[in-house]
């Protein structure tokens, strides 16, 4: 998945993270920026996840990357979200 460069993980990155901003109702909340770094840092969430099952990001090409890219941004936005509320109802 590194081998895209970061022209390909900002645009890679920056869609899957807008997809998952609108899967998770949360893209009135955020803008173009924080899609992409959700994206990106969704990515590494998710290759390092599909690593600890032995599978390879890297030999399913861009396909793979994305889909990984978008559940791991989904799953930050989730984890996000969990902490959020919980800081709030302490309040």
């Amino acid at each position: 998945m590194l081998s895209l460069g970061i022209i390909g993980w900002i645009i890679i990155g920056g869609l899957a993270g807008w997809i998952a901003s609108k899967i998770m109702k949360t893209d009135a909340q955020q803008g173009l920026l924080l899609n992409i770094v959700l994206g990106i840092i969704g990515g590494f969430i998710g290759g390092w996840i599909l690593s600890l099952f032995d599978v390879d990001v890297k030999g399913f090409g861009l396909i793979l990357s994305f889909i990984t890219c978008l559940i791991g941004a989904c799953l930050l936005i989730w984890i996000v979200s969990m902490i959020r509320g919980r800081s709030r109802s302490h309040v």
